[in-house]
Order: C-alpha cells, then sequence, then structure tokens
C-alpha cells in the first residue's frame, strides 16, 4: 500500500492508535550509568534523553495518545517526562500517561514486558484504541509508525513485528525471524546460536526491534492467555511471539528508509555503544540527523545562554573541532577534539579533551588530559588528572569497557554527588 498516496487513511489509522512505551529497563549493561537513574532517562546527543526518540516519533507520526510504563528507578524519567512532555491537551483527546508499576491487577511488580501491559489492561480498556503500538524506551533512532500500522493493517496480521536488517552475528544477540517471501514470519528465536538468514540472504538475518503492532481484540486475549500459563516468563520475546506463530497470522516489518536501505537504529546498551552513538553524531554527515526540521526531536529544554569560547592564545586556546558543544558550556583556554559536551560543562585552561562524551555540568580543570571517556553528570574532574592514557591505572579507579572506553561517575572520584536526574 502506498501510505504517501492514502494520507486520510494513515491519519485515522494514528488516530485510532494507542502507543506505549516500555520503559521500565535496567540498562545493567550500561554499568555505573544506570545506578541512579533508569535507561530510558540517559541522556544522549548534547541534550535529549534516550526516551525522546521513540517519543517524538510517536508525536511526528501523528500518535498522540501515549502510555509510558515504568518501574526501575524512575525518578529522573518521571522528571524529564513531567517538565518535557507534558505540552499535549487532553481535551483534545492527547496525552503522554505515566503508569508505573503500581500492582493494579497482581501484587508482584512487573515480570515482564507482556506482563507490565497486562497489569494496566483496565486503563487500556478505557482508553479503548484499535490498535496498540508497543515501543521498547531505549533505542536511538527516527520512524514514521503510521507507516508499519498501516502495513500491519494491509496485510491483515494479527501482529506486526518491526525489525532490522543484521549480520549473523549481531543476530544472536536480538530475537530471529524466520520469514516467507511474503514476510510472513513463520519461526521465531529469542538469542539464537545459529540464526536463520533473510531469503536471498544467507548473511544477514532480521532482528526484532521490539516494536509491535497489535489489534485490540487479539493483544488483550493474548496476554490473558499468557498470564494464566504458570510456567510463562511473560515476555513478548520469549513467550508471546513463539506461542502466536504458527496459530495466527504475524507479519515482520523490514524497517527501511526512503531508499529501501537499512534504516538508522542503535541499541545504545552498552558503555561501547552509547559512546560510539554519540561521537558518531560529531562528524560531517552522521548517520542520524539532529538537524532534520522535517522530523524534530522533542526534548525538555534548560534555559542556558549559549556556549562561549574564551581565551586566544598560543598554549591557552579556547576552540573546539570536530565536537558538539551544547548551551551553558564554558571553555576557557582548553581544547576539544572529537568531542560531544552536554549543557553547562566547565572546561579549564590548559586542558585536553579528546575523543569524550562529557554529560551535563561536568567540570576538568586546569591541565586535565581527557581522551576515550565518558564522564557522567556532575563530574568535577582534579587538577592535572590524566585519564584514558592508560587503561590499567584507569581500571584500578574507574570501568574500564571490553572496547578500552573509561566511564567516570561522582561515585569514582569519591564526590559525594548521587544524580538521580
Amino acid at each position: 500500500m502506498n501510505n504517501e498516496q492514502n494520507p486520510r487513511f494513515v491519519s485515522r489509522l494514528t488516530r485510532n492508535t494507542l502507543a506505549l512505551i516500555l520503559a521500565g529497563g535496567r540498562g545493567s549493561r550500561l554499568k555505573h550509568l544506570t545506578k541512579w537513574r533508569a535507561k530510558p532517562a540517559v541522556q544522549f546527543g548534547g541534550k535529549f534523553r534516550i526516551i525522546d526518540f521513540p517519543l517524538s516519533n510517536c508525536i511526528n507520526s501523528g500518535i498522540r495518545r501515549i502510555g509510558v510504563l515504568t518501574q526501575y528507578k524512575s525518578h529522573s524519567l518521571l522528571l524529564h517526562l513531567q517538565r518535557g512532555w507534558s505540552f499535549l491537551r487532553g481535551e483534545f483527546g492527547e496525552f503522554v500517561e505515566l503508569l508505573p508499576a503500581q500492582q493494579r491487577i497482581e501484587t508482584n511488580w512487573y515480570a515482564g514486558t507482556a506482563d507490565a501491559i497486562y497489569q494496566n489492561l483496565d486503563i487500556l480498556r478505557s482508553h479503548d484504541p484499535e490498535y496498540v503500538l508497543v515501543l521498547a524506551g531505549d533505542h536511538i533512532y527516527k520512524m514514521d509508525y503510521g507507516t508499519m500500522v498501516a502495513e500491519h493493517v494491509a496485510s491483515g496480521a494479527d501482529m506486526t513485528v518491526g525489525c532490522i536488517e543484521v549480520d549473523l552475528e549481531t543476530a544472536k544477540a536480538y530475537g530471529v525471524m524466520a520469514v516467507d517471501d511474503g514476510n510472513r514470519v513463520v519461526e521465531f528465536s529469542e538469542k539464537p546460536e545459529q540464526p536463520k538468514s533473510i531469503p536471498g540472504d544467507p548473511g544477514r538475518a532480521l532482528a526484532s526491534m521490539g516494536i509491535y503492532v497489535f489489534n485490540k481484540a487479539f493483544l488483550f486475549e493474548q496476554l490473558i492467555k499468557d498470564a494464566d500459563d504458570p510456567h510463562s516468563s511473560h515476555d513478548f520475546g520469549k513467550d508471546i511471539i513463539p506461542e502466536v506463530i504458527g496459530k495466527y497470522h504475524v507479519q515482520a516489518y523490514p524497517f527501511r528508509d526512503h531508499e529501501g536501505k537499512q534504516a538508522y537504529w542503535r541499541d545504545v546498551g552498552t558503555v561501547d555503544s552509547f559512546w560510539q552513538a554519540n561521537l558518531e553524531l560529531t562528524g560531517v554527515t552522521p548517520p542520524l540527523n539532529l538537524y532534520d526540521e522535517t522530523w524534530p526531536i522533542w526534548t525538555h529544554a534548560a534555559q542556558l545562554p549559549p556556549a562561549k569560547f574564551v581565551f586566544d592564545d598560543d598554549d591557552r586556546r579556547g576552540m573546539a573541532v570536530d565536537s558538539m558543544v551544547s548551551g551553558g558550556c564554558i571553555i576557557s583556554g582548553a581544547q576539544v577534539r572529537h568531542s560531544l559536551l552536554f549543557s553547562s560543562v566547565m572546561l579549564h585552561s590548559y586542558s585536553l579533551v579528546e575523543d569524550s562524551v562529557l554529560l551535563p555540568e561536568v567540570v576538568i580543570n586546569r591541565h586535565c588530559r581527557i581522551k576515550n571517556a565518558i564522564i557522567d553528570r556532575g563530574c568535577e574532574i582534579p587538577e592535572g588528572t590524566v585519564i584514558g592514557e592508560n587503561p590499567e591505572e584507569d581500571a584500578e579507579r574507574y570501568h574500564v569497557s571490553p572496547g578500552g572506553i573509561v566511564l567516570v561517575t561522582p561515585d569514582m572520584l569519591g564526590q559525594d554527588i548521587h544524580y538521580a536526574r
């Protein structure tokens, strides 16, 4: 179906769609970055949070009824949603509704992705959507969900699974789908040792993005059936999808750009992937365009002054090259190269920051050298500190990732600051 020729069709579908963003993940692979905050609340891209991407996709797709399911250390996430996502008007039937684990049906916390939605069935029924779009709250990408919902309806599917094409080695970390020539799912394996390849492309597989479209009645029926199964882990990937394949119509929706190529999608679930995805943004033509006015990423924008660069002596020049520098930053006689600085970062004279990601309110004092690092929010790096040049010394005090990226938090510096923001 050519959705560009059917805008009224797509807009009707999106108006009748309720999006549910699963944002309760612990994100343990991000190590200390998620010690005080849920993974969807982790900052990304200089001024955003990870959850801003699926939320912005919903708004840009015309889906304005959104529920956010939270659980793990959600204070910073809830604050961000309150401050940045309260502009929708309830009297127009649009909202971002917070759905924390509150034991509405069971006496337990959310046991899995399917259970999280099951425990809010009464709320879902009250909204009475025609379609339910289930999203992960911890991935970075731009996607028109309206096209996916339209494809779901046109195919006559009971459930549609968004997927990306990955190499077979990468596929081992995801749920992998085997499909027929019409992209109907015939088999699903969670983190398989030997992933099934795409028909006609033996080196690649279809991996689940954790994005699902359901017909409302079908979803409710499957959630209730799963909740009654004492042997289920109540997870979409482990339980729901394998159970319905072969019995119902499950369709795969490959996520591609307007040229038919694999679209940008990043799982920033490890220290290395988080560092890499942020620094990708500093490139001349980055794979993710944050300057695209046709598909803006919305967030809570703090009221900050412009970034400032001061001093122009040969040995004391405030400058940044191949970098992104956010509002409120002051680069005072220091040099920044191929790095991303979040809001209100302060760099003092004679310091050098290279290939690094500095989260908000970091202070780098004089004569420091920082390389291949992620510096967490609120850290104050003492004068003369060297990070990223000696892996053995770094590992004694900080976390060093498998890829050699040094993660520094206030705790590691002995600073009594716990940022739940």
